[in-house]
């Protein structure tokens, strides 16, 4: 997994790049349509767009990252979910879901201290580490640190015979 997650984000940081590329030469092209087109309207989009604007690139990676967490937070609060997100969410070696919940319970808290606590920590240092790894390798990071970290909690599971499922990174 983890050597997929970095290929994918060394793909990912290479069509990135070369977006931005092309989109310069067509910003530069395209400079004197700005003179003649209508201005979009709207207080509350010209607040998002001027909030989003002024985030880092590391708060604007995080953030799809929070709302993943939040969504699957609010998941959880669902009766009628509960059989799939014990399923899916949690990690227990003796499922007959191995590899899936290896993932999905990275996004999985149950305590909404623990997962505000966790948000706020990945939030502060999330810029210093995007600017040093970029924004498509700090989310291999991120994948590949729950995924071995879920299967750290496998080995001690089986080696203390304790099979009870858990949840979270």
């Amino acid at each position: 997994f983890t050597g997929s997650a970095f290929g994918s984000a060394a793909i990912w940081q290479y069509e990135s790049l070369k977006s931005r590329v092309q989109t310069y030469f067509e910003e530069a092209r395209a400079d004197w349509l700005d003179k003649i087109r209508p201005q979009k309207r709207g207080d509350f989009r010209k607040q998002v767009n001027s909030w989003w604007n002024n985030l880092t690139e590391g708060q604007r990676t995080v953030t799809g990252i929070i709302a993943a967490n939040v969504f699957v937070f609010c998941l959880w609060r669902l009766p009628g979910m509960r059989r799939i997100m014990f399923t899916y969410f949690t990690s227990d070696p003796s499922s007959r879901a191995l590899c899936s919940p290896m993932l999905l319970s990275t996004f999985s808290h149950f305590s909404l201290f623990h997962m505000a606590a966790n948000m706020y920590v990945l939030w502060s240092f999330s810029s210093s580490i995007v600017s040093l790894l970029g924004c498509e390798q700090f989310v291999a990071v991120y994948l590949s640190a729950g995924v071995i970290s879920t299967f750290v909690s496998y080995v001690a599971k089986m080696a203390t015979g304790r099979f009870e499922p858990s949840l979270g990174a």
